[in-house]
């Protein structure tokens, strides 16, 4: 039998609050984001480094826009006929694109660096003429970015508090960009001194160091999007264990007197779970109001429990076996 509550669009309180600070703080690091490209686009100079962290900056904007337009979709496309799930899986979707998007790119930028250290490029800075006086624009480019570095620390702490409450893996994602923003930031410094040193290898090494740093964000968001994708066992937002509604509703599904054994197989469609449940009874007869009592079990375990299906059978499916304390 199918129960399934309401599609949810009032949250709990602490989830209403958390995604109402989640729109603000993406929207903050959008504008942030913004005036932070144009700042870097009049100081970059030849320098390896800078470009690479210019583009690492653009491309840092597209898990905000994703996680904006997912929000936009889940709640503009209701669950009906032809959507019997809703459209949660947008959120998926726009992890999946922001992951591609960096390892492509972090790939491409570090064959770039590779490249000039290998053909021997000496990048140059020149000079700009400054309340008339003659400055070396390096000092400039090294001050822009260490005054850039900082914004992205306190936004990342920010979304990193709402992340979790809201078990959103585009948001902790472009948390974990932020947070790391500061090794683009200091690289980038470090290359640009090394040019004004006379050691211009050190550009291009801050330049590579600046892409697998790229693309070790793409690559590890990539296939936990892709895991996600293809409905492996719903996760934590940092992917690092299996999500704590899944033993929950076991637990809750056990308790009941009329159930000998319980076990189940959890779907993360973006923000909510989708859960299959099994059951096997004490006795050979289900009632309706059983089936609806396991059902209501489930929904009250977690906020994020959506859509729940109950199945009472002989025995329980291997998937469906748990396989936890």
């Amino acid at each position: 039998m199918h129960n399934s509550q309401k599609l949810g669009w009032d949250l709990p309180r602490e989830q209403r609050e958390a995604l109402r600070k989640a729109v603000h703080l993406e929207w903050l690091s959008l504008g942030i984001t913004a005036c932070t490209i144009t700042l870097v686009a009049f100081v970059l100079g030849n320098s390896q480094a800078m470009k690479t962290a210019w583009i690492e900056d653009m491309l840092s904007t597209i898990p905000q826009i994703s996680f904006l337009v997912s929000l936009l979709a889940i709640r503009r496309f209701r669950q009906n006929s032809r959507r019997p799930y809703g459209v949660h899986r947008a959120a998926g979707i726009g992890h999946l694109v922001s992951s591609v998007a960096l390892t492509l790119v972090g790939g491409f930028l570090a064959y770039e660096a590779v490249s000039g250290l290998v053909t021997a490029e000496h990048p140059t800075v020149g000079t700009v003429q400054l309340f008339g006086n003659t400055v070396w624009l390096g000092w400039i480019m090294m001050g822009v970015m260490a005054v850039i570095a900082i914004p992205p620390i306190f936004l990342a702490r920010a979304k990193l508090k709402v992340a979790p409450i809201l078990n959103d893996k585009v948001l902790f994602a472009d948390a974990n960009m932020n947070k790391a923003d500061w090794l683009t930031n200091a690289a980038s410094i470090v290359g640009v001194a090394g040019i004004g040193l006379g050691l211009w290898w050190m550009d291009y090494a801050a330049a590579f160091v600046i892409s697998v740093d790229i693309l070790k964000d793409g690559v590890q968001h990539l296939r936990a999007a892709v895991l996600d994708l293809i409905d492996r066992r719903a996760t934590t937002p940092d992917n690092k264990s299996p999500h704590p509604a899944i033993a929950d509703a076991v637990h809750a599904l056990q308790a009941l007197p009329w159930v000998d054994q319980a076990g189940c197989r959890v779907r993360d469609l973006g923000r909510r779970l989708h859960i299959e449940v099994f059951l096997v009874p004490r006795c050979g007869d289900v009632s309706l109001d059983q089936i609806e009592e396991a059902a209501e079990a489930c929904h009250s375990v977690d906020w994020m429990v959506w859509d729940v299906v109950v199945m009472p059978v002989t025995r329980l499916p291997d998937f469906a076996q748990p396989d936890f304390d």
